[in-house]
C-alpha cells in the first residue's frame, strides 16, 4: 500500500487502536515463527472441486431443529458454506449474506445495512429473525436487527443457513419472512494459531485467533478482531457522508465432548464508535455469553438446554442512549417413535430495555415508561410423519406469550414428496407474527408542548403464507432450487392521526398480498470451475384499509426491488491460485427512489504455501460510487439516510501455524 493510503492507515491505527497495527503486521512476520498445534489447510482451495452431491448432502438444522441433509429439507433454504465465505472475500456479516440469492441486502452507510427476505426491506426492516448459534439478535426497541453490532469472524463460521419464508412454529416471533441462522465451527475444528489482516483504500482490519485443548475431549478457541473504515461514501449532494467507524471485538468458545454429553460455552465482547452525519459520534458496545448442553437418551432421542445473556449499549452524546439486557433460557427434546420424528420444547426470555428522554433543540423524544422489562415464554411441538417411504407430513404449533398482546399461536403444515433419490417436491402453509416493539407501543415524541407521535395499541403483524418448491439434481453436474410463494398480510403497521389531528399513533390499518418466485442453481462446468446463479421476482399489492389516515404512504412498509439477479463464478486456476467473481443486478426501488444498478466483486487468492495465503479483493468495481437504498429519508422508517457507497479494494494475508 502506498502514498496517502498508507499514511492514513498509520495515523488511524495510532489514533484508534494499537491492535490494528499488531494484527496487520503479524502475518508479515509469520515465516519466522514455529509451527504449532494442528496443521490447518487453506479452505479456499477445495470449494470448486466439491461435487454437486457433496453440496446437496450438507446437513442443515434450521428447518426442523434437527440435523437433516439439505436435499431433504422442505423449505426454501440456501446454505452459505465456510468455503463460500473464504472465496468471496467478504469480511463483514452483511456482505457474507449477499451470497444468499433469497435475501435482499442493501448497504445504507459504511456500518448500516437493510436486509430482508421476500420484501419489506428498509432501514427499519422488521420481519427477519437472525440467530448466532441459537442466540437471537433482534432488538425489542424496534423489532429490527442492528447489523452494526453483529460481527462474526468468517474464520469461525461453519455455515449460514438462510430460510426465506415463515418459520415461527420453531423459531418464534419475528420469523415472518425468513430466518438467518449463523452456526460457528466447533473449537476442535479450529486448532492452532491463525493470523489474518487486510488493508485497502477505505478500510483496515486484522484478526488473531488461537485454538488449543485442555484435554483430549476439551477444546477451546479465542480470537480478537479489529477494523477501521474510512469516511469514503457520499450523500445525495456529493458531500462526505461522515460514516467512518471502527470496532474491536474479542471472543472465545469452549467445547467439552464427554462420553455422553456435549457442552459448549462461548461469548463475545466488543466496543466501537461510528461517525454521524450531523451529530456527535455514536458509541456502541456490548457483551454476551452462551452455554449449551446436549445429551443423547438413546433410541433416537436427545435433550438439549441452552441459556444466554446479552448486553447491548449505544449512545450519541446529547441525543440518545439505549441499554438492553436479555436473559434467555430454552429447552428441547427430540424423539423418534416409529414413523414419527417429534421435536418439542419451550423457552423463557426477559429483556430489560432502558431508553431515557431525549431533549434536543427541535424535539423531545421519550418512552413511557423509560425502562421496561419485557417477558415472553413459549412452548412448541412439531411432528414429522412418514406417511409412505417417499411422502412425509410435517405439522407443528408454537404458542408464544408476547409481552404486549398475550398468547399468539403460530401453526404450520408441510408436505414433502421425495420424487426420486435426487428430487424433492414440497408445499407449506403457515402463520407467523411480528410482535409490537417499544417504538410501536411506548414512544412519545413532541415539539415544545405539542405531541406529534404517541405509542398506540398496535397489534402483532401477521402473515398467512403459502409456498411450493422443488429441489433437485436433474444432471450429475447441476443442482437447483425453485420456490413460489403467496403471502397474505391482514394487518400491517400504519401511522394514524388521532381524530384527524396530531398526535400520530401506530395501528394496523394497512393490508395486502405479496407473491413471487425464487430460483438458484449450481452448475459444475469443469472439474475446476463452478457457476452459481440466483434470481428472484417479487410483486407487492398493498393498500390502506378504509378510514386510514394514509400518513407516509405505502412506502412506510418498505422499499423493495421487483427483481434481483446474481451470478458467481468459482475457479481454481491452478493448484494454488483461486479466482472468485460475483456479479449482481438489482432492480430499481420505488420510494424513496433508487435506480437499478449492476455491480461486480472479485477475489484472487494465492496459496503461497500450505500455511500462507495472499489475496486481493475488490467490491463495487463497476462504479466509483453507487446508491443501494436511495439517498433521502422515508417517513417513519427509523434509521440512517442512505448514501452512495464507494469502491473498495483490499490486500490481505492469512497465516496458519
Amino acid at each position: 500500500m502506498a502514498g496517502a493510503a498508507g499514511k492514513r492507515w498509520a495515523v488511524s491505527a495510532r489514533r484508534r487502536s494499537p491492535l490494528f497495527a499488531v494484527s496487520i503486521g503479524l502475518p508479515l512476520l509469520a515465516g519466522a515463527a514455529h509451527a504449532a498445534q494442528t496443521r490447518q489447510p487453506l479452505a479456499a482451495r477445495d470449494l470448486a472441486s466439491l461435487s454437486i452431491e457433496e453440496l446437496s448432502d450438507i446437513n442443515v438444522s434450521s428447518v426442523s431443529k434437527r440435523d437433516e441433509p439439505l436435499s431433504g429439507a422442505a423449505a426454501a433454504i440456501y446454505v452459505i458454506t465456510h468455503d463460500d465465505i473464504v472465496r468471496s472475500g467478504a469480511v463483514s456479516l452483511p456482505e457474507m449474506l449477499r451470497l444468499a440469492p433469497n435475501l435482499q441486502v442493501a448497504q445504507i452507510t459504511a456500518s448500516r445495512y437493510a436486509i430482508s427476505a421476500r420484501g419489506f426491506n428498509g432501514s427499519a426492516a422488521d420481519k427477519l429473525l437472525v440467530l448466532v448459534d441459537g442466540r437471537s439478535v433482534y432488538t425489542p426497541f424496534s423489532s429490527t436487527v442492528n447489523w452494526n453490532l453483529q460481527e462474526v469472524p468468517g474464520e469461525t463460521i461453519d455455515r449460514i443457513e438462510v430460510i426465506s419464508g415463515p418459520a415461527g412454529t420453531l423459531w418464534g416471533a419475528n420469523a415472518v419472512n425468513g430466518v438467518i441462522n449463523i452456526i460457528t465451527r466447533a473449537s476442535g475444528e479450529t486448532q492452532g494459531l491463525v493470523l489474518s489482516g487486510a488493508a485497502g483504500n477505505r478500510e483496515r482490519r486484522g484478526t488473531i485467533q488461537y485454538g488449543g485443548k485442555l484435554a483430549d475431549n476439551v477444546h477451546y478457541r479465542a480470537y480478537v478482531t479489529a477494523f477501521d473504515v474510512d469516511d469514503d461514501d457520499l450523500t445525495g449532494t456529493g458531500a462526505k457522508a461522515r460514516d467512518s467507524w471502527h470496532k474491536v471485538q474479542g471472543g472465545f468458545r469452549l467445547d467439552w465432548d464427554a462420553a455422553q454429553d456435549l457442552v459448549t460455552v462461548q461469548g463475545d465482547i466488543y466496543d466501537g464508535s461510528e461517525q454521524q452525519l450531523t451529530n456527535a459520534d455514536q458509541s456502541i458496545s456490548g457483551h454476551n455469553v452462551l452455554a449449551r448442553w446436549t445429551h443423547p437418551l438413546g433410541y433416537g432421542s436427545s435433550v438439549q438446554a441452552q441459556a444466554y445473556y446479552d448486553h447491548v449499549q449505544f449512545a450519541v452524546p446529547g441525543r440518545f442512549s439505549n441499554n438492553l439486557n436479555t436473559y434467555d433460557l430454552q429447552g428441547q427434546y427430540n424423539v423418534t417413535l416409529g414413523r414419527h420424528e417429534i421435536v418439542t420444547g419451550g423457552g423463557y426470555r426477559a429483556m430489560k430495555d432502558d431508553f431515557p428522554t431525549i431533549i434536543s433543540a427541535t424535539q423531545i423524544v421519550s418512552f413511557v415508561p423509560p425502562s421496561r422489562t419485557l417477558t415472553l415464554w413459549n412452548v412448541f411441538v412439531q411432528d414429522s410423519i412418514a406417511l409412505t417411504g417417499k411422502l412425509k407430513l410435517i405439522a407443528g404449533l408454537k404458542l408464544e406469550r408476547e409481552p404486549y398482546t398475550g398468547l399468539e399461536p403460530m401453526p404450520s403444515i408441510r408436505l414433502a414428496w421425495t420424487i426420486s433419490d435426487s428430487a424433492l417436491l414440497w408445499a407449506a402453509a403457515s402463520r407467523a407474527i411480528r410482535v409490537p416493539s417499544r417504538l410501536d407501543r411506548d414512544i412519545k415524541q413532541g415539539v415544545g408542548s405539542t405531541v406529534t407521535l404517541l405509542g398506540g395499541t398496535m397489534q402483532p403483524v401477521k402473515v398467512d403464507a403459502y409456498e411450493i418448491g422443488y429441489r433437485g439434481q436433474p444432471l450429475a453436474d447441476l443442482s437447483l432450487s425453485l420456490s413460489a410463494f403467496y403471502n397474505v398480510y391482514p394487518n400491517l403497521r400504519s401511522a394514524e392521526f388521532t381524530n384527524g389531528r396530531l398526535p400520530l399513533m401506530f395501528a394496523n390499518r394497512m393490508e395486502g398480498e405479496t407473491y413471487g418466485v425464487e430460483f438458484w442453481a449450481n452448475y459444475h462446468m469443469l472439474e475446476w470451475w463452478r457457476l452459481t446463479f440466483g434470481a428472484n421476482w417479487l410483486h407487492k399489492d398493498l393498500r390502506f384499509k378504509q378510514g386510514s389516515s394514509r400518513f407516509g404512504g405505502l412506502q412506510i412498509a418498505g422499499n423493495d426491488p421487483k427483481y434481483q439477479l446474481s451470478l458467481r463464478s468459482a475457479m481454481n486456476i491452478s493448484s494454488n491460485v483461486a479466482l472468485n467473481l460475483d456479479l449482481r443486478r438489482i432492480g430499481a426501488l420505488p420510494a424513496p427512489a433508487s435506480p437499478a444498478y449492476t455491480e461486480l466483486g472479485a477475489r484472487l487468492g494465492w496459496s503461497v504455501t500450505d500455511r500462507l495465503e495472499l489475496s486481493l479483493t475488490g467490491a463495487n468495481l463497476l462504479h466509483r460510487h453507487h446508491a443501494e437504498l436511495g439517498t433521502v429519508s422515508s417517513r417513519l422508517q427509523v434509521g440512517p439516510v442512505g448514501t452512495r457507497i464507494g469502491r473498495s479494494v483490499l490486500v490481505g494475508a492469512r497465516q496458519t501455524f
